[in-house]
């Protein structure tokens, strides 16, 4: 039946054309923004997931910072430790030598104390960021000797947070400590002749000193050798542990873009084939309206 008062055909193609119309305005707000979910009306629990995903990589783009930082102060330690390792060889090698019948020990300590002097520029000047794990103060505020880097930012199945670190003790690595002279190179050792020196006290001009006493320096020189030695050992195997976290840090911030993307990026061949189809469709959704809407004007031609 055709009717002049209501054009079912005409509101057919029109309720059509809207609808043509709401997929093409989706389909062109994908294309222009790249993601498939863009708020929360698109799809609730991908656009949740996301979002807390996204916050947790901002986070550990933070920790991947923060292990840079520490990376960088235990590198300066194990450079400060390295040097200090070839002044305290060189100050041993100057012992040996003054064991020598006839030498003059007299230059041989003028060489030591300038040795002695570098050892304790070389640690006050290993320093990053206002810290140094080489010459120290344990009793000043604040002091601790358990060094903690923010290494990981964890969210656990129930949504709690935490944050993990990486926990560097810095006792057996200082070199000076100006509380107490406990470092290695500023507290006294007693060697096997009995005298008692440091490092950097050690004097062969003083009154009385013999042969034996140059060897108790030696020995007590090669014992803070070893010390030294082990806590190098110890900062390298620290720095090795942060960079291998650092590349999981890196690799997990990857994956997790990657986990994210495919819940809410849009596939960009799929998209821009649907625009096509859909301006067809709504090309002909027009044309079908116009029709639609031709008829009661041929029925008016009737009456002609």
């Amino acid at each position: 039946m055709t009717s002049l008062l209501t054009n079912a055909s005409a509101m057919t193609a029109l309720q059509t054309l809207t609808a043509t119309n709401k997929q093409l305005e989706i389909t062109q707000g994908r294309i222009a923004t790249g993601l498939r979910v863009g708020s929360a009306a698109d799809n609730a629990a991908y656009w949740s997931i996301a979002t807390t995903m996204r916050s947790d990589n901002k986070a550990l783009s933070t920790v991947e910072d923060a292990l840079g930082l520490g990376a960088a102060k235990v590198d300066t330690a194990y450079t400060g430790m390295n040097s200090a390792i070839d002044v305290v060889d060189e100050i041993k090698a100057k012992l040996v030598a003054a064991r020598e019948p006839g030498v003059d020990r007299s230059k041989i300590q003028s060489e030591i104390a300038a040795l002695q002097k570098q050892l304790i520029s070389n640690a006050a000047a290993a320093s990053f960021s206002g810290e140094n794990w080489l010459s120290v103060d344990s009793s000043a505020t604040g002091y601790s000797a358990t060094k903690s880097i923010v290494a990981s930012f964890t969210r656990a199945a129930d949504g709690t947070v935490s944050v993990g670190t990486i926990d560097i003790s810095v006792t057996s690595a200082k070199l000076f400590d100006a509380n107490d002279q406990s470092g290695i190179l500023d507290k006294t050792t007693t060697g096997a002749g009995g005298l008692t020196i440091s490092v950097t006290t050690l004097n062969l001009t003083t009154a009385g000193v013999d042969d034996v006493d140059i060897d108790d320096m030696i020995d007590i020189v090669d014992t803070a050798l070893s010390s030294m030695t082990t806590a190098a050992s110890d900062l390298g195997a620290a720095k090795k542990r942060i960079g291998l976290q650092q590349d999981f840090v890196s690799n997990l911030m990857d994956a997790i873009d990657r986990g994210v993307g495919q819940l809410v990026d849009a596939d960009m061949n799929e998209e821009s084939t649907r625009l096509q189809a859909l301006q067809v469709q709504a090309q002909l959704g027009i044309q079908a309206l116009s029709i639609a809407n031709s008829n009661s004007q041929n029925v008016l031609a009737l009456f002609c």
